[in-house]
């Protein structure tokens, strides 16, 4: 009979082992894709940074040749600005499409200052410009991929339990705004 009991307590002992491995594997998965959400949306706000940093010196260029073109330069600081104090994920959807969209306008202003497009310095600036929004568009990929990869883990059974229980909750798609989804166009 006491043989029959620690068989029943071993085993009992076992299966427990196991569900608290169970819970330990699944928690620290969660904790790695939720992390990972998190260096990829640091990659996003670092390459949004770089585009903010380009934008005075692009205008300081091109204030240069268009001078009289006061409200655009206007738009774009106040957009920037607006990007850099945003703070959540929609938030720097909103500032960024509000962004694309003055710098488009800005980029549609050298085109009427040939002399500004043959600017060795506005080229350079231009096509880091250029090179930044290509970053942006990978960084948000990447960000997007991760939040799905994780989104899908903590609504898939029996995980979605453990996310339930140890408080991970659905994070939030970078989206770009209606009309922002495209690059700006830089011409020469």
């Amino acid at each position: 009979m006491a043989l029959k009991i620690s068989k029943i307590t071993l085993a009992l002992v076992i299966i427990l082992v196991l569900i608290f491995m169970n819970i330990w594997g699944t928690y620290n998965s969660l904790v790695k894709s939720e992390e990972n959400i998190n260096a990829k949306w640091s990659q996003v706000e670092n390459q949004l940074q770089r585009r903010a940093d380009l934008i005075p010196n692009l205008v300081e260029t091109v204030k240069g040749y268009a001078s009289h073109e006061k409200e655009i330069f206007e738009q774009v600081t106040k957009a920037r600005e607006k990007l850099i104090g945003a703070g959540s994920v929609a938030e720097k959807a909103e500032a960024d499409a509000e962004l694309s969209g003055a710098l488009s306008r800005l980029l549609a202003i050298v085109e009427n200052y040939p002399n500004l497009k043959a600017d060795a310095n506005f080229r350079q600036l231009a096509d880091e410009l250029a090179g930044t929004e290509n970053r942006i568009a990978v960084a948000r990929m990447d960000y997007n991929n991760a939040v799905q990869i994780y989104n899908t883990k903590i609504r898939t059974f029996p995980t979605n339990i453990f996310a339930r229980l140890f408080g991970f909750e659905m994070k939030e798609y970078f989206k770009a705004e209606e009309g922002a989804k495209e690059v700006p166009k830089v011409k020469f």
